[in-house]
């Protein structure tokens, strides 16, 4: 659950995921989209296969600032109790207290420091925290490009990142089967009218 206990609490991922809330008068504010975006994970399971799942609940918004960039903002909460790898046995697991520990760290938060714009995105440094740890990481986000459809205007952006739960607080003598890291991704979408 290394990683995908990390992408789960991300997670990041993270959505990115990785959306944010700004206030400068140029910028454009986007309210997370659940229905088109996700927040998923994978992690090796015994070093041999990977075990793959998401988060239901998650939220967020993104303040995108076009004529000065830097000043976009990003933020995303994951609540940690949605985590979803259809199997219902394994999913009440990583809410205890080895895994996750849903009722004493109920969400993950990444919140942007700093925005970047690069070729195609943004690189977004913030803290992100989970399992009651905050450490400073950099999400490059691809995408970023308006679409308006039925009158919503939409932009979206996805992220790859790697976690070691065992960065965040979890137990390292309890990693078990599951492992360390986990490959989180983000794909998120905002909108707004």
């Amino acid at each position: 659950m290394r990683r995908l206990v990390s992408a789960w609490a991300l997670v990041l991922v993270i959505g990115t995921a990785v959306c944010g809330g700004g206030t400068a008068d140029a910028a454009d504010e986007y309210a997370y989209d659940l229905v088109h975006s996700s927040v998923s994970f994978k992690a090796r399971h015994l070093d041999i296969s990977w075990i793959h799942g998401r988060f239901n609940e998650v939220e967020g918004k993104f303040s995108l600032d076009r004529e000065d960039p830097a000043k976009s903002t990003f933020e995303l909460t994951i609540k940690t109790d949605s985590v979803d790898t259809a199997n219902k046995a394994r999913d009440e697991h990583l809410r205890q207290p080895d895994y996750f520990d849903t009722k004493q760290f109920p969400t993950i938060e990444f919140k942007s420091k700093s925005t970047k714009p690069i070729k195609g995105g943004y690189e977004v440094t913030g803290d992100f925290t989970m399992h009651g740890t905050t450490k400073k990481i950099t999400l490059v986000l691809m995408g970023g490009k308006e679409h308006e459809f039925k009158g919503v205007k939409r932009v979206a952006f996805s992220t790859e990142l790697k976690l070691k739960r065992s960065d965040f607080g979890f137990d390292k003598n309890a990693i078990g089967p599951i492992g360390d890291e986990a490959l989180i991704m983000i794909d998120c979408e905002g909108m707004r009218k």
